[in-house]
């Protein structure tokens, strides 16, 4: 009995909510100013970069001469390097077998230098050239430093092998 009670005032009510939202309330239509906006954002047109401007081209293949220096450099010293660590691989530390498998090392390293400064300039003046959005051009520097970023790549994994062939390494 008591449940009947408490719903009473609830079913005593709502037949004069109804009545007063139908006679009095707001339309549901869409009104006309809510169709202005239904309309697709404008397009927006980037320009496709441009050709490499032409003080760049030289820069360009300077650095990819440069690059392919070091590799050369770096493949006729990496044998040298290969037999002096090899002759050092049980020899302890600080030992003279092992100072001249470090030494191999650091020739080694030095070596692909051309090739290490010339990808440090070209991410250099990728990055100049991304921050002043100037974009002509973007596509052969990206492309070029890709290149050298590959080589870098395979020449640090020639070169973390060879330290790790040497004790403490």
């Amino acid at each position: 009995m008591k449940r009947a009670f408490l719903f009473a005032p609830l079913f005593l009510s709502l037949p004069a909510c109804a009545g007063t939202q139908a006679n009095d309330g707001p339309s549901l239509a869409k009104r006309a100013v809510e169709g202005r906006f239904d309309v697709a954002p404008p397009a927006i047109v980037v320009a496709p970069p441009g050709p490499l401007p032409t003080d760049l081209a030289g820069r360009l293949q300077r650095w990819e001469a440069d690059g392919a220096a070091g590799q050369q450099a770096f493949a006729a010293e990496r044998a040298a390097t290969a037999a002096a660590v090899s002759a050092a691989a049980g020899a302890s530390v600080a030992s003279e077998r092992w100072v001249v498998g470090q030494q191999a090392i650091s020739r080694l390293i030095a070596a692909r230098a051309p090739l290490t400064v010339a990808l440090a300039d070209i991410d250099r003046l990728y990055l100049d050239r991304s921050v002043e959005e100037q974009v002509d051009g973007l596509p052969e520097i990206y492309a070029l430093r890709e290149r050298l970023a590959d080589l870098v790549s395979t020449q640090d994994a020639v070169i973390d092998s060879l330290n790790s062939q040497l004790p403490g390494g």
